[in-house]
């Protein structure tokens, strides 16, 4: 049998693409594969789960907002249960980061991008918690360089949503419309055949025009007149032995869990959202940020830890606590004593698919494949849009229209044509 489409990864990007090509002709053969025993559980599963519409980059606006307003529409009006909760991000800064980042808050606002600017007596009236100016006279706080808190910039779109079950309803909707899934099924090389086939030992010959037809599992071929590859990280693998540049580096992330009553005071909070909890917080040092998690009134912590943090691949990557104990640790709880004496109760790691040229995603064309990845760890904020370009480009469409009528130029996240600006806003 040879499917219309196989698309080879089961994670929110995958089932994205795999839904929205099924929707515009569910007539179509489509085949889903994931090495995993179900859906979403690569780094999907590791995901914090958080979105957001702030972007400098234009694409990646309007990848995001729109996807936020399809996550809105499928909890509200679909009524499928994302946890879909709008606690706001909060960036902190001092006098200086802010300067530097106000012609982009500008330029946001410009854009229709709902921003709240908030003085150092407002945080501290939301966040009481929140420690906002540091003694210099403390040889510790100077030996960190510890940066205070003047100002903070809260964006309200923005919150968290369940990327398990995120996942799920795009596969449950991608099997009512007849769409097959296959677990615990590897794809372990991509199958390259020639054009035209002439049965001679040795095919595919240099000379030969040559494309992708399938992918081995080691226990049978898996055939398709197009392969998706979207798995993410382990891109690479598949792509790096035919000679495929997948323009994306693997790196670590972690996040840590705390649960305690020392805590509940983030639980309990007023002014920034109608939750009344601690929003997705990013500190003014050491890309440090933490939110509250409303369904298990836990608090979640994780670190952007560029520098330092090497480009690695890892089949299971685990959760260093003594990075929590004798790194983090120092820092956050300068700035939320709160947290000072509580230990992770769960931990876990996932890994970034992160693309250093412009920290977009790629929708891209190959021979055979459309090359779906390095999202730079927004995919789930992204996910519905990439989804609805991956299958636009499937049908050869030169817009997809994302969710809320926006026209994409398809072309705009490919290699060949690429045409979107350097993301500068990152965490």
């Amino acid at each position: 049998m040879i499917y219309d489409a196989l698309v080879v990864g089961g994670g929110i990007l995958g089932f994205s693409t795999a839904y929205h090509i099924k929707i515009k002709d569910p007539s179509k053969k489509v085949l889903v594969i994931d090495k995993n025993s179900s859906s979403g559980q690569g780094n999907t599963a590791k995901s914090e789960g958080a979105f957001r519409n702030v972007f400098a980059s234009m694409t990646n606006y309007v990848l995001a907002d729109s996807t936020i307003d399809w996550l809105n529409h499928v909890q509200e009006e679909m009524e499928y249960d994302l946890k879909v909760s709008h606690i706001g991000y909060l960036w902190l800064f001092n006098h200086d980061q802010y300067e530097k980042l106000e012609s982009v808050f500008r330029l946001m606002k410009e854009r229709g991008i709902v921003l709240k600017f908030l003085k150092k007596d407002e945080i501290k009236k939301a966040i009481p918690d929140i420690v906002t100016d540091f003694d210099p006279s403390d040889d510790e706080n100077d030996l960190m360089e510890l940066e205070d808190i003047d100002i903070g910039v809260y964006a309200p779109k923005c919150g968290s949503v369940d990327a398990d079950a995120l996942c799920r309803f795009y596969e449950a909707e991608f099997e009512k419309l007849g769409g097959e899934t296959c677990y615990n099924t590897k794809a372990r090389s991509l199958l390259v055949k020639p054009d035209l086939e002439l049965g001679i030992p040795g095919e595919p010959f240099i000379w030969q025009k040559k494309k992708i037809v399938g992918v081995d599992t080691g226990n049978c071929f898996i055939y398709a007149k197009m392969v998706i590859l979207a798995t993410g990280a382990w891109s690479e693998e598949l792509l790096n032995p035919v000679g495929i540049d997948p323009m994306m580096r693997p790196k670590k992330r972690q996040l840590f869990v705390f649960k305690d009553q020392k805590l509940d005071s983030l639980h309990n909070l007023n002014d920034l959202n109608v939750e009344g909890v601690l929003p997705l917080t990013i500190l003014p040092k050491c890309g440090i940020y933490l939110k509250a998690e409303i369904t298990e009134k836990s608090v979640w912590l994780g670190c952007a830890d560029n520098f330092g943090r090497a480009f690695t691949l890892e089949d299971e990557p685990e959760a260093e606590e003594d990075y929590y104990l004798n790194d983090i640790y120092h820092v956050v709880t300068k700035y939320f004593p709160c947290l000072k004496d509580i230990r992770p109760i769960n931990m876990w790691a996932g890994q970034y698919a992160i693309n250093s040229m412009d920290l977009t995603p790629i929708v891209t064309p190959l021979s055979g494949l459309i090359y779906v990845g390095a999202a730079s760890g927004s995919g789930i904020m992204k996910s519905d849009a990439i989804g609805r370009v991956a299958a636009s480009l499937y049908y050869g469409e030169e817009y997809a229209e994302l969710y809320g009528g926006y026209l994409f130029k398809v072309s705009d996240l490919s290699l060949p044509y690429r045409n979107v600006e350097k993301e500068t806003f990152v965490i």
